[in-house]
């Protein structure tokens, strides 16, 4: 039996890695007016379905995945949520 998961995976910059579009976007909010914001980080957000035998090997997978691709673990730290979607029996 295998069961569909959707992950919705966060990676945002280490808190010690400078993030020069964070100082832009809050330099145009200073810009605009709005003097009550103190610091702006930019992040990715992504989404993966993914297909496994149980939720353990797709966290497994999924962090390989992120890991080895989606974000660079020297400056960016990630997390995601994982969502079952379906269920496949595999009866025909």
């Amino acid at each position: 039996m295998q069961t569909k998961y959707k992950a919705k995976i966060f990676v945002t910059l280490r808190p010690s890695v400078l993030d020069p579009a964070g100082v832009a976007a809050q330099s145009g909010l200073l810009q605009m007016g709005y003097d009550n914001v103190e610091q702006v980080r930019i992040g990715k957000y992504i989404e993966v379905t993914i297909t496994s035998p149980d939720e353990a090997t797709a966290r497994r997978d999924l962090d390989k995945i992120c890991d080895q691709m989606l974000a660079n673990p020297v400056i960016e730290n990630y997390r995601f949520d994982l969502i079952e979607v379906e269920t496949q029996t595999g009866v025909i």
